[in-house]
């Protein structure tokens, strides 16, 4: 799945002797075997990653010096790669989260596509490093190059968590940087949750976000066993938050798909994923499709919104038998199978 190297993976296996020289920390958009191959020129580097689906991969493949979750645990770097992630704030959080781990003079890279946001990397790195340059350009891709001026501040999640009202449902949602919904709710979002009125029993919510589809059910059926999925940590933190903030009880926590699900469900409620970093990517949706009937109690149903050009409908009867659509505006549709 991660074998092939990215532009970027390719245009850093011209600067392996800068990076191999410490005891490296990466982190970021991780698509690639960058860091097996890193760690076959010297040091093997440690790894942060928000992504389950690249964690279960490198750990599948017995690469000891992984670590998923939504803040990096204390431990002995000597240098930190980013590998820019699609949203600039979310290379902020993860900056002022792994930088504290450096001692001053440490070596800070920061790496991406020339459309993904990396040439905002000197502002970026302004607050920690007094001269920054740029080290290599290849593959429509940049690599920048400091050291660390000074120590970072300790790191402090609670100034990351941003929060807006939900006024219709009386919730107050909590977000962090790179979280689908993180600032307001999505007119998608919405939508479904103005045409799912009654639900019951076992509900999932599939890839939760901040958690705005799940705490908006759980406080409208008080008596339903709600569990909530995602892919990305700083999303599952998210939607603890907002559970935490409303005082609201569901179980979270990661699930490549539906892999690391057990048991059956009433209803699947979701919001899927469209995009994966600067792609379109449909492969969770699509897969979920395939699934969702074998995770389905008899008389249970999947609920879901998409983009109305998407071609759901076809999959879903082909796994369902039948497709009924509730709700229509000129963007989304809201769809229903039943097992």
């Amino acid at each position: 799945m991660f074998e092939a190297l990215t532009p970027v993976g390719e245009m850093l296996t011209r600067n392996f002797d800068p990076l191999c020289r410490q005891k490296l920390l990466i982190c970021g958009q991780l698509e690639d075997s960058l860091p097996r191959m890193l760690a076959e020129q010297g040091p093997a580097p440690a790894v942060f990653t928000t992504d389950f689906r690249y964690f279960q991969w490198l750990q599948q493949h017995g690469y000891p010096e992984a670590e998923f979750g939504h803040r990096p645990r204390q431990r002995l770097v000597e240098a930190l790669l980013l590998l820019m992630p699609k949203a600039k704030a979310e290379a902020e959080y993860l900056l002022a989260a792994c930088l504290p781990l450096l001692a001053p003079g440490a070596r800070i890279f920061i790496a991406g596509d020339n459309k993904g946001g990396v040439k905002a990397a000197p502002k970026l790195l302004a607050p920690y490093c007094d001269q920054v340059n740029k080290l290599d350009s290849a593959r429509r891709a940049s690599l920048y190059q400091a050291e660390l001026s000074r120590p970072a501040p300790a790191f402090q999640p609670a100034d990351w968590v941003r929060r807006y009202p939900l006024t219709e449902e009386g919730l107050q949602i909590c977000s962090l940087p790179g979280v689908f919904s993180a600032e307001h709710l999505d007119s998608g979002s919405r939508l479904l949750l103005d045409t799912v009125t009654s639900l019951h029993g076992r509900v999932l919510d599939f890839g939760c976000g901040a958690g705005v589809i799940g705490a908006s059910l759980l406080k409208r059926h008080p008596g339903l066993e709600l569990e909530l999925i995602d892919i990305n940590a700083l999303a599952l933190e998210a939607s603890r938050l907002t559970l935490a903030e409303n005082r609201l009880h569901a179980k979270v926590y990661a699930s490549d798909g539906l892999a690391q699900v057990t048991g059956k469900f009433n209803h699947i409620v979701t919001n899927p994923p469209f995009h994966a970093g600067l792609k379109t990517f449909y492969h969770t949706t699509e897969t979920l499709l395939t699934q969702a009937a074998d995770y389905l109690r008899p008389g249970g149903s999947l609920i879901l919104v998409a983009n109305a050009f998407l071609p759901y409908p076809e999959l879903i009867e082909r796994n369902f038998g039948h497709c009924e659509t509730l709700a229509a505006t000129g963007k989304f549709k809201i769809y229903r199978a039943t097992r």
